[in-house]
Order: C-alpha cells, then structure tokens, then sequence
C-alpha cells in the first residue's frame, strides 16, 4: 500500500487525441507535497506518513504545530493529512513527491469537501417530486408532503429526508483515470469531475478497487530534499577546510 498525495484544484479543462477525440479532465496540482512525520508500528502501532501541501505563515501557527515542523525541518504547510502505507512503502521524512508519483492510465480514489449549497427544500436535497401542479394545491408545489404517520406510531422516524443543509460534506469519487501527468509543473490530469470547488483541497490515493500498475514507483516518485540539503552542507563544510590545508604548505618553502 502506497502513500498517496494532497492536490489542490485548479479546475476542469479538455484533453485533444491524436485522432481528434476530446476527453474532459480535471486538473490537480501539486504544491510543494512534503512529508512531515511519519508514523512507526513500533511507536504508534501502525505504519502511516503525514504530509503537508501548501505554504503557511508562521504566525498563524500555534506553538504545537511550530514545533513538528520544526523538528521536520520543513517550511510550515497549509494542508496536512496522513496516509496509511506498509512498511515497506515507508517515505523518508523532507521527501517532496512529484507528478509522476501516479502513471497514465492508472485509477485513483479522490476525496474532497463537496460544494456547500446552503439550506435546500426536499425536491433539490433528494429529488422529490414535488406535490401537483394542477387544481387542489394552493401554492405548495415543492412542498414536502408527509413526514409522519396518523395515531400508529403518531412520530417522524430518525433519518427522515427532509430540508436542510445540502452539500459541505466529505465525498469519495473512485476508479478516476489518470490522463496526463506534467513533471515540471507538478500537475495531474484525471478524466471526469472531482468532488470539491476551485482553490479546494483533496486527498489523491491509488484506487482500492483496481489492480495497481506493474509500473508504479514504490515506495513512490520523489525528490529527498533531506539528503540535498545534507549534501550541500556538507560539501560547504568540506571547502574551507580544504582551503585552510593548503595554507601551510604554500609558506614551508621559505622558511
């Protein structure tokens, strides 16, 4: 079981074939996805890696949130979430995932927070039909109708679907085809729509329901900014030293 990653919505556009097909996609983009912790079987009882997506002000974090970025030595990020992964698919903390994380033609789950439509009569919520249109209804068309019973049981059951609140909630669309995937600009291409408004976060895994591609990247596609950052330094440290060496050698002659 792989990570998966945080996107956020650009929005939708078309993809043209070679022989003229139009296919509608939606376009994710990947801004800045680092892994921020991981979690351990042998600390917290199961595998899993956190990560974060965005950039966020320092000051807008509370004392908590500065001292686990801290500790991961990452810039502070708007959007963490945390994937499930087996051992074996274990991410090095400081790891930036790229595009190419998914393949084309892969299916992916996607989760988001779906449009907020505000409070909604029962014809719009769940697709009544509404009382009728003709003679004996005085200005009650949409109307709900009968929510209750007469003396026998004589109350609204639990779950009734009636008005109320529509929209605003956690959403799962599954098996979405990955269409393009773009490197450079960090952008995935999935064909049909995907919960959530524009600006929006959602959470990209590889589908539970399909067969995972011979040709995935395990653990995944990644730039370890850890080990560059490691590499720099160290080579830093490394120049003045050399420098200070051949000093010496230079005035040995004279005396």
């Amino acid at each position: 079981m792989r990570s998966g990653v945080i996107a956020q919505k650009v929005g939708m556009t078309r993809i043209f074939t070679d022989g003229g097909d139009h296919i509608p996609v939606t376009v994710l983009r990947l801004e800045n996805c680092q892994v921020v912790g991981q979690r351990t079987a042998e600390k917290n009882g199961y595998t899993a890696v956190q990560l974060g997506a965005g950039r966020r002000k320092v000051k807008r974090l509370t004392r908590s949130e500065r001292g686990s970025f801290a500790v991961a030595n990452v810039e502070p990020k708007r959007k963490v979430a945390e994937f499930r992964v087996s051992p074996d698919n274990m991410i090095d903390v400081g790891a930036e995932i790229t595009a190419n994380h998914f393949v084309e033609g892969q299916f992916v789950d996607v989760s988001g927070t779906s449009i907020g439509k505000g409070f909604a009569g029962g014809m719009k919520r769940h697709g009544f039909g509404g009382l009728r249109a003709s003679h004996g209804v005085s200005v009650k068309h949409r109307s709900l109708g009968s929510t209750g019973q007469c003396q026998d049981p004589g109350k609204v059951f639990k779950g009734k679907k009636m008005a109320g609140h529509m929209g605003d909630v956690s959403v799962t669309t599954q098996n979405l085809r990955v269409v393009k995937t773009d490197v450079e600009r960090g952008l995935i291409m999935i064909r049909g729509a995907v919960p959530g408004a524009k600006g929006g976060w959602v959470l990209l895994r590889d589908a539970v329901k399909r067969a995972l591609p011979n040709d995935v990247p395990k653990p995944g596609a990644f730039r370890n900014g850890a080990e560059d950052q490691a590499a720099k330094q160290a080579k830093e440290e490394a120049a003045p030293a050399a420098e200070t060496n051949a000093e010496p050698a230079e005035g040995g002659d004279n005396a």
